[in-house]
């Protein structure tokens, strides 16, 4: 499976661990939400492009307001 996302400004925690949530959709057109606690570039080239796009957020999309816990895998 392949998935882009975008990350957005909303922050939840996670058993205790702060997680960014960052929404976007399969290649089949599901919509998904990630929970990131954690984002590691492979290399250090081009490290500040990197983080000065890490820091661009966006608003989460209107109407998700809490996430079932079976829902997170």
């Amino acid at each position: 499976m392949k998935i882009s996302i975008q990350n957005t400004d909303k922050i939840v925690e996670l058993n205790g661990v702060p997680a960014r949530v960052w929404e976007g959709e399969t290649d089949s057109g599901i919509s998904v939400h990630c929970f990131m606690t954690r984002i590691s570039p492979q290399t250090h080239d081009n490290i500040d492009a990197f983080e000065k796009e890490l820091i661009e957020t966006s608003a989460p999309s209107p109407g998700v307001l809490a996430y079932p816990l079976k829902m997170v895998l």
